[in-house]
This record gives C-alpha cells, structure tokens and sequence, in this order.
C-alpha cells in the first residue's frame, strides 16, 4: 500500500451542492467550447489561409491533422496525470498550452509555421477534452451523469459545428482576417481560467514513485506520425512500389510494435492494455475510432466541398452546416435527461450509430449539383448520430472500469477518438486531394472535380461508421452507477482492497 496520505487543501473539497457543481462546471463547459472550436473554427477558413501563407494542398490538411495528432499523443497523458495530481491545476496548465499555440498560429507567416503552432495547440486541446471528461467523473454520480453530459455534448457541438461558421465570418470580415480565426479564442480561455480558479475545488490524492510513460506516448506519435507522412506523399510525391513506401511503412510499423511492447512494461501504461482488452472497452474504442473519423472528416471536407465546388462564401458555407449543428444540440440533450431518468445508455449508442451511417451514406452520393434537401437531411442524420455516441460512448465506459481505472479509461477512449479524427482527416484528405488532381488533369472542370471527391471521401467514412454500427449492436447492456467516481484514497497500483469496495458502494 502506498503511504502517501492525501494532500487535499481546506480549500479542496467536494463539491456538494447543484450550484457549486454548475458554478465550476460554467469555467469547464467555457475551457471545451475553446479547445473544441480551434479544431474547426478554420475549416470554413482554410482555403484563404492556405492562399495567405502560400500552403499546398497537403498543407491544407495537415493544419488540421498536427492539432488531431498532437491531441491525440497527449490525451492519455493528460488523463494519467489526472490520476496522480490536481485536476484543477492540470486543466489550467492546458489552457496555457492552448493560448501559447492561438498566439504562435495567429502570428504564423508560413504553411510550415503554421502546421507547428497548431501542434502546440493540440497539446493544450488534448488536455482539455480528456480533463473535462474526467472532474466531471470526480463532481458527479453517474445517474445524474446522463444530465450534464448532455451540456458537454451541446457545448462540442456547438464549438464543432458552430467552428466552420464563425470562421467564415471572421474571413469575411474586412477588418479581422484570418488571423483572428486563432485570436478570438483567447479571451474566453483566460475567462476559464480565471473561472476554474474561484470555482473548482477538488480533493487532491497524491501517490509516491509516480511514473509518466512518456516512452509509450511518443512512439505512438511518431509511429502514427510517420503511416500518415506515407498516407499524404503515396502516389503523389512517390509511387505506392517504391523505396519510399517500403522504409515508411516498415519505420512507422515498427515504432507502433515497439509502443506496444512498452506498453506491457511500463508502470503506467498511457494505453492500459489490460483496460483496452476488455470487451466493452474494446468495443467502444472501435465505435470511438469510427465516430472521430465522420466528425472531423465532414466538419473539414462540407466546408471546402460548399466553397469550391458549390461557389459559396466562407459564411455561407458555415451557415450551410447549421442542420448538422441541429442534429447534434437536439439529439444529445434529449438523449442525456432519457439516460438519466432510465440508466440506459446502449440504445442510445446504437441508434446513434444507425443514424451516422444513412447520414454520410447520403452524403456519399453527392456531386457538384446535389439538391440542398437532400444535403441537409443527411446532415441532420449526421449531426443526430454524433450527438447520440460521442459523449455517452464515454459514459460506457466510465461505467464498466474499477473505480481507480476510470481517468485512464476516460482518457483512453478519447485517445482513440482523436486518432480516428486524425487518420480520418488526412487518408481521406489524401483520397480527395489525389482524386481531384487525376479528375482536373484529364480536363474535369475543378468545382465538379472537387463535387465528386467528396462524394467519395463521404462514402469511405459511411463504411467506417456501419464498423461503429457492429460494435455498437456487440455491447453488453450498461447500467449507470449511482456512486461518485472518486475514492477517498488511493491504492498502489494493481490492489483493490475491501475500503475501496466500500466506497465504490456508499460514492466515497
């Protein structure tokens, strides 16, 4: 057992009450909306962005694949941490990181810069959406879970859908300019720092000889950082036969072999594999891979396919995802007070998954003419799938995994979400960047080149989400506890003992 006693200030106490659980949550839900909305709010943007900075096309899409990338090798960082130290301090710590980067990317003078300051960024977004996930584990019984994961999917989808429109205006906008796309963020990430500094107090549990696998996490990057290099250049800068190819794929395969064989040895895995294995984790982790993949793919590709093959302006082009926006604000809170008041969350998951298959399998049929009704009724569907999944696919497992485990799980299943985000985005950018290219040298106008390409990128996401589909109908049925997900103290790693089945059973 470990001896380090509990280092909880006055100050950190539970929260008790609705009010003083909505006042910290004001400061959380503000801290989400920011971070969520730096991974679209250029999307509506890029094109001019791109053309400012003098970008290429893979440029395009790696401006949104660094900040993925680097959200995704830092999340389970971030969530172990959460384990081990003050959550309070760890979220404030990933504003900074997420100012830092705002303020680098709006300064930026080139494609190259650019793509580095948004990895910045993505540091201080992984640490906020994994963090968010989990003091809201530590503030609230899961029964009443269901409520206020509700507000967090709303806030996502606003920041999420609403990204690509408030990047459109700003563009727009004389006076602003692109560069504000990054700055507008700013203030509202100092405003919850300051929030979460008045408002969020939580008891702090200290552990000894705590050990960060900063090993696993950066083979993992690199690892997945080296297949999408190969996924951008194959067939374009080198053929899919060449020396290229082979050394790529052999490196980046390697380093993911060796992440994995770390994995099994490190004190604190930033996967716990033993964790991955479990069914239902690992059934969640497949929907989560397939839900980041649509989420991300349709925000960054419907922006670009509205601008260029459909002619609208950057605002326009926003305001055309509003049906997505929709689907996503009423499809997740009707869903969070349903799971609140039954305890039921895998219906909700597989009806989610239902719906974002037929919404991207209409997507996929579109091209340069497709009529705005069936555009928006597959958008809805869309919109209504994400909001049913994305937050209660957490909530799953938060609700299967020991007490102890569930920062690591927490954070484990956004891990995987982003990684779908960040392969999303930049296989199927390089599908639609190859085929536009091969369409407009063969003499296709680039508005219908552009048309088809996406029908094409939308069609391979509609496969990822009937994947989603299979794993959703697989789960075992999951009732939510009544108990708070934070013990009184902490064990070393690996023991359980009858204390902890005790506060397991009265909420600590």
């Amino acid at each position: 057992m470990s001896t380090a006693a509990n280092a909880a200030s006055p100050a950190d106490t539970p929260l008790t009450s609705r009010r003083q659980v909505l006042k910290a949550l004001s400061g959380l839900l503000l801290a989400l909306f920011v971070s969520t909305l730096s991974s679209t709010v250029v999307s509506s943007a890029l094109p001019r962005i791109i053309g400012a900075v003098h970008g290429s096309q893979t440029q395009y899409t790696w401006v949104v694949t660094a900040t993925l990338l680097t959200t995704t090798a830092t999340t389970p960082i971030w969530g172990k941490l959460a384990d081990l130290f003050s959550k309070k301090t760890l979220v404030q710590a990933a504003i900074v990181f997420y100012v830092l980067g705002a303020l680098a990317s709006g300064v930026s003078q080139s494609g190259s810069q650019l793509i580095a300051a948004r990895a910045l960024q993505g540091i201080g977004v992984g640490g906020v959406q994994a963090l968010v996930q989990i003091v809201l584990a530590a503030m609230i019984p899961p029964r009443e879970r269901g409520r206020y994961s509700g507000y967090l999917s709303s806030v996502t989808a606003t920041s999420t859908i609403g990204g690509p429109l408030l990047g459109g205006v700003v563009v727009d906008t004389s006076w602003l300019g692109w560069r504000w796309c990054f700055f507008i963020g700013i203030p509202f990430a100092v405003a919850s720092f300051l929030l979460l500094q008045r408002t969020l107090n939580l008891p702090v549990v200290r552990r000894a000889n705590v050990k960060i696998d900063y090993a696993g996490a950066t083979l993992i990057a690199a690892g997945v950082s080296v297949l999408l290099v190969w996924v951008s250049f194959v067939d374009n800068s080198f053929a899919w036969s060449s020396w290229q190819t082979v050394v790529l794929v052999a490196v980046g395969l390697t380093l993911l072999a060796v992440a994995m064989w770390v994995e099994t040895r490190a004190a604190e895995p930033v996967v716990p594999l033993a964790i991955v294995r479990q069914r239902t984790t690992a059934l969640v982790i497949v929907a989560s891979l397939s839900v980041g993949t649509a989420l991300f793919g349709v925000t960054v590709f419907l922006s670009q396919y509205f601008q260029l093959s459909r002619g609208y302006s950057p605002t326009e082009a926003g305001l055309l995802t509003i049906p997505m926006m929709a689907g996503i604000l009423i499809a997740s809170t009707i869903a969070g007070r349903l799971i609140t008041r039954t305890g039921k969350i895998k219906p909700f998951i597989v009806t989610g998954t239902a719906l974002l298959a037929i919404g991207l399998a209409g997507l996929s049929t579109i091209d340069y003419k497709t009529p705005m009704v069936l555009l928006s009724v597959s958008m809805l569907s869309v919109g209504m799938g994400v909001g049913l999944t994305m937050q209660n696919l957490v909530l799953t497992v938060q609700n299967t995994v020991p007490l102890k485990d569930v920062g690591a799980a927490s954070s484990t299943v956004s891990f995987f979400r982003s990684l779908g985000g960040t392969i999303g985005v930049s296989v199927l950018g390089a599908v639609l960047a190859r085929h536009v290219q091969s369409q407009v040298s063969q003499g296709e106008v680039t508005r219908i080149a552009y048309g088809d390409a996406t029908g094409r990128v939308f069609l391979i996401s509609a496969g990822a989400a009937l994947l989603a589909l299979v794993a959703a109908v697989l789960l075992k049925p999951v009732n939510l506890r009544s108990s708070l997900d934070l013990p009184a103290s902490e064990p070393d790693p690996g023991e359980r003992t009858s204390s902890d089945e005790e506060t397991a059973k009265t909420g600590g």
